[in-house]
């Protein structure tokens, strides 16, 4: 695979690097569209074309080193796979690195999520996505995509934004405050505050790509209907980053389609733009 970003190879040393990259290429457990495996590759090729300086914070982030760590490539189980994720995310916590994890399907998911919560005290998971996953088991596993949030809400408080897609057996699971649906919030700002005033002191931010509309990006798994635009994203995680101390993120549901490369630009640019916000 490419590293992450077009710059020098100084700023890619591990040792200085603020920032850790890590691509998870996993798709075991993904119950529609296949091809989340090939989101990380895809994902990093088109990092390549980005600027790398932000024209909103007139800053280059990458002179904070962005390092690419191998890929975890384990699919033996999602068991295997979410504990490969969990150490190997420890360790970039331990080392004092960002991690910005690069699904993969929201499986991958759970294991960065127990290392944030083992890492810090008085954290909230933020999820932005089309679906709550708060299903306890799913075809077999407790660990499917579709269980993400009920895994996470097992460590620490969550907060759901964009949702527009459940199942009544999530229902029981659904904490009312702190879920934002779509159909309430893609015509205004007034939600924003309301879901950062539910966040502690750090959260760890949970991106899935279908929490996107499919007009903005199409490539991903299991795409919803009603979903948010580019900037609505972009001006709530900013207020987030600016307003609480974000550990680290995961960007994951990247199926990336090989005749349009906008969704694997956007899941690039998207990633670039959160590691400015943490250190503009």
């Amino acid at each position: 695979m490419n590293p992450f970003g077009d710059f020098e190879d100084q700023y890619r040393d591990y040792s200085n690097a603020k920032i850790a990259v890590l691509p998870v290429p996993y798709d075991k457990t993904s119950t529609w569209v296949k091809g989340a495996d090939k989101g990380p590759e895809a994902f990093l090729e088109a990092s390549l074309a980005l600027e790398n300086y932000d024209v909103e914070t007139r800053t280059e982030v990458y002179r904070q080193g962005i390092a690419t760590m191998p890929p975890i490539f384990n699919d033996e189980t999602p068991e295997a796979l979410c504990a490969a994720v969990e150490n190997a995310t420890h360790h970039l916590f331990r080392d004092g690195k960002f991690p910005v994890m690069i699904g993969g399907n929201h499986t991958c998911s759970i294991g960065s999520i127990r290392a944030a919560a083992s890492r810090f005290m008085n954290l909230t998971v933020l999820q932005l996505d089309a679906h709550s996953d708060l299903r306890p088991e799913y075809e077999g596993t407790e660990l499917n995509h579709a269980c993400v949030m009920y895994q996470a809400q097992k460590l620490c408080p969550i907060t759901q934004v964009g949702i527009r897609s459940q199942c009544i057996e999530e229902l029981p699971y659904v904490q009312e405050g702190r879920i934002f649906y779509a159909h309430e919030i893609f015509d205004n700002n007034s939600w924003q505050n309301r879901a950062i005033a539910t966040l502690s002191e750090n959260v760890y931010v949970t991106i899935d790509l279908d929490v996107f509309d499919p007009s903005v990006l199409p490539s991903t798994g299991t795409p919803e209907p009603g979903g948010l635009s580019y900037y609505q994203v972009l001006h709530f995680l900013r207020s987030v980053f600016r307003s609480r101390n974000v550990v680290g993120v995961d960007i994951v549901e990247l199926c990336p389609n090989p005749i349009d490369k906008a969704s694997d630009y956007l899941a690039a640019r998207l990633a670039y733009q959160l590691m400015t916000y943490k250190f503009s």
